[in-house]
């Protein structure tokens, strides 16, 4: 497919606020509520026609910049000024351009201002994050096209030898490596499992002191239950004791259901040697062997400021190391590398792009080590709380298109489904998505069934994921804010 250039006319943001059904614990922060917002852009193309598209994320505090100083409405400005500032810098390009180079064009400048303000790189990366999945909506809508066939046929342009921003994939053949992606049908739902989350009913009563009565799973065992579930991702809260007696409750309830584990340190371990010592009481605990086999990675146990500054080799060749936090530019993948880690993480709130770029680094680099095997480096589906909805159906079209087999989920768990949205909107995409969605207990909500969820409707679907102009969202019922 030809890449279409084209002006970004407009691009608006609206709010829905976000209540949790279960309170999220990770690492050091716990989530009760937070806004999500919506993105919507108009493009123009040099024949004068339009086309609009749309995007939508979580406004998670306390992950994008962890400084406890800060309050969740801090963090939430910080967030808003990145959308702000990208949507200045996109609206302000003189020049028709690819949906590529609206991103390539304005990274370093939208790091460097953010940098001048203070602000972590993976703040500054999430105004561009949601803007560009809203032009690729509009860019695929435009041409009738479906994420995976744009995506395939290069639509959004992309020009790594170009842009100054990935030198090492020089030489690399970028096109062949798009057309041959081919979207899943079905992809494992990896279910999160919170610091806060109660394990099985004795620990219910202590956990949750105001368990929510919707008919949805308050413990691990009984989400394993209704969902079929077969793959679990762990939080580590950084102390080694605390953590390897969880994980053993954890274990019991699992074990005969897990087919794949993977733990998350969100940044809790101070450095390497710390995380060493809860690596030797794991490994060497009789009660987490068989979890321990199961499990394939260990993602960002060491806080973002100590995490690429030592060698990690000799822990990552007892259990596989990815970056997440980390990775917050688009050359840190490549710094990790260097010190021994061999995963990192798909992540809608850092851009889809990015996704790309690194699967296609891990692509490189495991063609040039055939001693190694093929699995070497790779590319893992990572959440932040996404909503059922547009931002649900975007971050599964990308790790579908992407030939994921596994990818995070904990909206469905968290939050009560599309409850909060107007009946008019779960309507609207439970028929453009009838097998992405159900209706159960009063609400329409992500369906995963024996553990899987059903990806066929997106494949086809025109749009990033939406389906129509609009996907369906209840606009006049969120707060139109900046």
């Amino acid at each position: 497919m030809d890449a279409t250039r084209f002006h970004v006319e407009e691009v608006r943001f609206a709010e829905r606020n976000v209540t949790l059904r279960l309170p999220f614990r990770f690492g050091a922060a716990t989530v009760t509520a937070c806004p999500q917002v919506y993105v919507k852009a108009r493009i123009r193309f040099a024949d004068g026609r339009t086309a609009e598209g749309c995007a939508a994320e979580m406004m998670v505090p306390k992950w994008f910049d962890k400084n406890p100083a800060l309050t969740n409405e801090q963090n939430f400005e910080q967030l808003r000024f990145a959308l702000r500032d990208a949507r200045e810098a996109y609206t302000a390009e003189p020049d028709a351009q690819t949906a590529w180079t609206h991103f390539a064009s304005n990274y370093a400048a939208l790091q460097s201002r953010a940098r001048a303000k203070g602000l972590q790189p993976l703040v500054a990366s999430y105004g561009p994050a949601l803007i560009d999945r809203a032009l690729l909506d509009a860019l695929c809508l435009h041409h009738g096209a479906s994420f995976a066939t744009a995506m395939s046929g290069n639509l959004c342009g992309i020009d790594i030898a170009g842009s100054g921003l990935a030198d090492d994939l020089a030489g690399f053949d970028m096109p062949a490596f798009l057309a041959k992606q081919s979207p899943r049908a079905r992809i494992a739902a990896r279910h999160t499992v919170g610091l806060a989350d109660a394990i099985d009913e004795m620990d219910a009563s202590e956990a949750l002191t105001d368990a929510p009565e919707d008919g949805l799973p308050t413990t691990l065992a009984a989400a394993v239950k209704r969902y079929g579930l077969t793959h679990f991702k762990l939080k580590l809260c950084g102390n080694t004791a605390q953590d390897i007696d969880r994980l053993q409750r954890i274990a019991r309830v699992i074990d005969g259901h897990a087919q794949r584990v993977t733990l998350d340190g969100n940044e809790q371990y101070a450095d390497a040697d710390d995380f060493a010592v809860f690596l030797d009481r794991m490994l060497s605990t009789p009660v987490l062997w068989k979890l321990a086999q199961k499990t394939v990675f260990v993602e960002q146990p060491i806080r973002r400021d100590a995490a690429l500054q030592r060698d990690v080799s000799a822990l990552g060749k007892r259990m596989p190391l990815l970056v997440d936090e980390s990775d917050a530019t688009l050359d840190a993948f490549v710094q990790a590398r260097a010190l021994g880690y061999t995963g990192v993480s798909s992540k809608s709130c850092k851009g889809f792009y990015k996704s790309v770029v690194n699967a296609a680094r891990c692509a490189h680099w495991n063609a040039a080590e055939q001693k190694q095997p093929s699995s070497r480096f790779f590319l893992s589906g990572e959440d932040l709380t996404m909503q059922a909805g547009l931002g649900v159906q975007q971050d599964l079209a990308l790790v579908a298109w992407l030939g994921l087999s596994h990818v995070e989920r904990n909206g469905h768990h968290y939050v009560n489904g599309l409850a909060a949205a107007p009946q008019a909107e779960q309507q609207a995409l439970l028929k453009l998505h009838p097998g992405l969605y159900e209706l159960s207990e009063g609400a329409v909500r992500l369906a995963i069934r024996d553990g899987q969820i059903d990806l066929s409707s997106l494949a086809a679907a025109p749009g990033f994921a939406t389906g129509r102009p609009g996907a369906g969202i209840s606009w006049d019922a969120m707060r139109s804010v900046y």
